[in-house]
């Protein structure tokens, strides 16, 4: 197996990934395995997260596949429960498992009256249901994968939960606010769990990514011909270093926060990776 970034040894732990058989947590899941973990992935597409285990297991790793709704809590609770039996109680835990609803989404940045009447979706016309299935999906898809995984870990030092924020949730972008407002409740929970479980020996943090292409968002950055998107082109000039991230560079974030050692007193942050975004004015 290739190396990590960063050496943090997770030899015999056992790590819990939702959203495993997604772009960015598939790519977590086989660095938590180069580590030495083994890997759980859980996935309500049980293809996409047995595609994943099968390359972390050819690598030489150790990973299974579970089919698992976080919205489930039967599921969820049933799963831990073959997670346990089969790799051993659950000492880190990824909140991956998230995303955005086209019904949550506006077509226009901006109310323009012009725009009334043209068929374009405006704040008016978001769909109640898609917004409660993004807060759903992003919140308690967090939510109750911590009740039934955290049980596990309770008494037991060095244990970690991870979820994964968003830039949005430091500035809301144009045209999902149901996502950015999610994603806002992601990082608030990481600061409400991390102090929660302060006496249990359970450190929570989070990871904020800025923008990194991927398969699954390339049709909204780069048009047809492969040029990029007005959107992008907004994204990069935001953006100091002027690219978009690549999805290994959100492994040294994840590594370093699950090293005991190095980062042993690091509990309530929401780091964010995101090429000085936040920082930028745009002055």
């Amino acid at each position: 197996m290739k190396k990590n970034v960063i050496n943090t040894d997770l030899t015999n732990k056992t790590a819990v990934v939702t959203g495993a058989g997604g772009v960015l947590c598939s790519d977590f899941a086989k660095a938590l395995a180069r580590a030495g973990a083994k890997v759980a992935l859980l996935d309500i597409n049980i293809e996409s997260a047995e595609c994943v285990a099968n390359e972390i297991n050819a690598e030489g790793g150790m990973a299974a596949a579970y089919k698992c709704d976080v919205l489930d809590r039967q599921m969820c609770e049933t799963v831990a429960e073959k997670i346990k039996n089969s790799l051993g109680d659950c000492d880190i835990l990824i909140n991956g498992a998230g995303g955005n609803n086209p019904k949550a989404t506006t077509d226009d940045e901006y109310f323009e009256m012009e725009n009334i009447g043209t068929g374009k979706k405006s704040f008016f016309d978001l769909d109640t249901e898609g917004i409660s299935f993004v807060f759903r999906l992003n919140f308690l898809g967090a939510l109750i994968p911590t009740q039934v995984f955290a049980k596990q870990m309770i008494g037991r030092e060095g244990c970690n939960i991870i979820n994964i924020s968003s830039m949005n949730a430091y500035t809301p972008l144009t045209k999902i606010p149901a996502y950015s407002g999610a994603k806002a409740a992601i990082s608030n929970f990481t600061q409400w769990l991390a102090v929660y479980f302060s006496k249990a020996g359970i450190r929570v943090n989070a990871i904020a990514p800025g923008f990194f292409s991927t398969k699954q968002n390339a049709a909204l950055l780069f048009n047809s011909d492969g040029t990029p998107t007005a959107r992008t082109g907004k994204i990069l000039a935001a953006t100091p270093m002027r690219r978009f991230g690549k999805t290994e560079e959100l492994e040294g974030a994840l590594l370093f926060l699950l090293d005991n050692k190095a980062a042993g007193f690091i509990t309530g942050v929401v780091l964010p990776v995101d090429g000085g975004f936040s920082a930028y004015s745009g002055v």
